[in-house]
This record gives structure tokens, sequence and C-alpha cells, in this order.
């Protein structure tokens, strides 16, 4: 994936609703927490090889185990065909923060470091502002 030229403000701007909705409600939560982060587009094939857009907020940059340099995000949020995804790139005594905390969510999907849901209605959104700000506090190897 590479950052985009596009905006997110117009990238939000070009979603349908209720999905835009939805996005446009996470970034908010997310720039409240993360307020001096930058917020970039990401676009391109993801891990899954599927075509992906992803806010990123928070710049990260480390190296993989092999000594390849990598620039990624350190919260990222994402529309999904069936559900939103909130990227948390950050670890916590080893553990990364949406393994450690993601079931305090409420009724979520959690991954190492993503927790997807069908909508926000469903979480506990005090909840995850903790953790987009905690991961926000991480230093440059990812830990709080």
């Amino acid at each position: 994936m590479e950052r985009s030229a596009t905006s997110v403000d117009d990238y939000l701007a070009a979603l349908d609703d209720p999905r835009r909705d939805q996005l446009a409600r996470l970034d908010a939560l997310i720039r409240e927490r993360m307020p001096a982060a930058a917020r970039v587009l990401w676009t391109g094939v993801f891990w899954g090889g599927t075509d992906q857009e992803i806010i990123g907020y928070g710049d990260w940059s480390y190296s993989r185990s092999d000594g390849t340099p990598v620039e990624w995000f350190r919260v990222g949020a994402a529309l999904q065909k069936n559900h939103v995804s909130v990227y948390l790139n950050a670890t916590e005594d080893g553990q990364y923060l949406a393994k450690k905390y993601g079931a305090g969510l409420g009724r979520v999907k959690v991954g190492s470091a993503a927790v997807s849901f069908p909508s926000l209605d469903r979480i506990d959104l005090d909840e995850l502002g903790r953790l987009v700000a905690l991961a926000a506090t991480a230093g440059d190897d990812g830990a709080v």
C-alpha cells in the first residue's frame, strides 16, 4: 500500500451514506484522540491480497526482520464490505493493543492488530477512544 494523493476529506465526501457516516464518525473520534497526527489516505493491495483504502493517522517507520524499512500509520480506519476495521499498530507488554483490549469494545472481531465490527453503534466508543489515545503514545518501536 502507498500514500494516495487524494485527500481524506475528498475520499469521505465521495462515499455513499450510511457508510460515509460510519467512517466520518470514526474519523472524528480518532482525530479527537490524535489531534496532531498526520491524516493520510493509503490505497493499494493489503496483506490479504485485496484492494483497500485506509485512512492512516500518525506516521510510523519501522524495519522488517530482513531490515527492509517500512513507512506506515500508527492507527488506521477502513470500510470493508460488511464491517468497519480499526488498525492499532502499537503494543503493550509485547501484545498488540487490539489483541489485548479488543474484547472490551463489545461485539467485535479481533485480529492481532485490528478490530472489526458491523457498526459503531455496537461498540464502546469511549473504550475505542482510549485505545486510540494509547496507540498515539507508542514509541518508535510501537510499544506503549
